[in-house]
């Protein structure tokens, strides 16, 4: 089941933000759980809040800035209806375009976002440290609205 987290919530999203590793900072949360221009849902399996996403509202688009599933339950369609859901909120808002980031290495993250209709924008090399060195960020995004015709 899909719900929009609340404050309450805060210390079950910081535990699951601790095992499924988004990037996503416990400041970043709890300012989002306050902020009227972003949504944070939650997906639960039971009790156990088993996938979150933050997703943020811009002048014309929105931002999926985090989603994270605890390892636990990755493979079994938690993010997919999640990104399902942050997508019909968007288009609720009337947001042109959803808008993401994502580790180059994240190969799992990078084919759910194809297999829903997103599509490749560019590349921020060097973005993210890691193990290794540096990882190149992928920026993606999904058109939610049509275009307007150009009349000029």
């Amino acid at each position: 089941m899909i719900t929009e987290l609340s404050p309450e919530h805060l210390e079950a999203l910081l535990a699951l933000e601790a095992e499924a590793g988004s990037g996503a900072s416990a400041n970043q949360l709890a300012t989002a759980l306050a902020d009227a221009d972003c949504r944070l849902i939650g997906v639960w399996q039971g009790t156990q809040l088993g996938g979150y996403a933050l997703l943020a509202r811009l002048p014309f688009d929105a931002e999926l800035q985090a989603l994270g599933v605890s390892p636990l339950h990755r493979r079994k369609g938690l993010g997919q209806g999640l990104l399902e859901e942050v997508t019909s909120i968007a288009k609720a808002w009337q947001s042109e375009r959803l808008l993401l980031e994502v580790r180059a290495g994240n190969t799992a993250a990078v084919t759910l976002y194809h297999r829903c209709g997103f599509q490749l924008d560019g590349r921020r090399k060097g973005y993210y440290s890691s193990r290794s060195g540096r990882e190149d960020a992928l920026l993606m995004s999904r058109v939610l609205l049509p275009m307007a015709p150009n009349l000029l």
